[in-house]
């Protein structure tokens, strides 16, 4: 648009009329520009931008049509072909979608590494592990956020979901503050997914007044205790068979979790307890202590 030319040539002394003559521009559409120079379209286009903006830097994996989904729920409904053209026009492709060439690496730790492989901890909520697993159904993938307690290698909190977004592992943890009360002070270890170094999960960390920790890039073992457990859940249940629908997978999974895992598997770390028995327990001998 020329109409800011028009207007810094003004201040400059030189008048409207010979500039809009010289630029073959009618006056008119200028002043109605200056009087308002910020139409109502372009501010409703700007806040769906802002709004599909804010959903890609949560979580860049999402396509167009899942950034779509967010900025409704943030208030700025559109057409899917507007998503499309605000995302076209401002490169915000999927991670996944838009690859070239070598693999994505994973994105700079918004934490320090306050674990460095002691997956241990001498108390309940000291020390929290938490990664995502998935599987396919005939409807689709679905994903499991897990949080693990390294006292009793318990599944604190979790969270099922077909979208692997930052919200999956945000209600993972407000999952495992709502069963293990006050945990201000504890620490997350995380690898450096995107889900984990979302705005979102920071926030939530934040308002739990917990402490985030994060491996390294590429380093297998800085999350192998939490590999341990989804290996056992692949062997489990996952590959056991094949699923129909997600809704028929969840409650395998919750089932598997809770009667098997935390009440029926007995663990050599654990000396032959499970985990319900090791924090029953320790939690005693600790009271009498006391």
């Amino acid at each position: 648009m020329t109409y800011p030319l028009v207007a810094e040539l003004a201040e400059a002394g030189i008048p409207v009329t010979v500039t809009c003559r010289v630029l073959k521009l009618a006056r008119q559409p200028y002043y109605r520009w200056l009087a308002n120079p910020i139409t109502n379209d372009e501010l409703v286009a700007a806040y769906r931008a802002n709004a599909l903006f804010d959903a890609h830097r949560d979580d860049p994996e999402f396509g167009y049509r899942f950034l779509l989904d967010e900025a409704r729920d943030a208030g700025e409904a559109m057409a899917e072909r507007t998503a499309w053209r605000i995302c076209r026009d401002n490169g915000w492709w999927s991670a996944f979608g838009k690859r070239r060439g070598k693999r994505r690496r994973p994105g700079p730790p918004v934490h320090d590494d306050l674990v460095r492989r002691e997956f241990t901890a001498d108390a309940p909520n000291r020390l929290w592990l938490s990664d995502i697993t998935e599987h396919k159904t005939s409807e689709g993938k679905l994903y499991l956020c897990a949080i693990k307690d390294a006292f009793s290698n318990r599944i604190v909190g979790y969270s099922i979901s077909d979208r692997m977004k930052a919200r999956l592992a945000v209600d993972a943890v407000n999952s495992a503050v709502a069963r293990r009360g006050n945990v201000a002070g504890r620490v997350v270890h995380t690898d450096r997914g995107s889900q984990f170094r979302a705005r979102k999960m920071v926030r939530a960390l934040h308002h739990h007044g917990m402490v985030g920790s994060m491996g390294r890039v590429g380093a297998a073992g800085d999350n192998a205790a939490m590999e341990s457990f989804f290996s056992l859940l692949q062997k489990n249940v996952l590959n056991r068979r094949s699923w129909a629908t997600r809704d028929e997978l969840r409650i395998a999974i919750v089932t598997w979790i809770e009667r098997t895992y935390h009440r029926r598997r007995r663990q050599r770390r654990l000396h032959g307890l499970t985990p319900i028995e090791y924090e029953a327990i320790m939690n005693t001998h600790v009271a009498l202590a006391a």
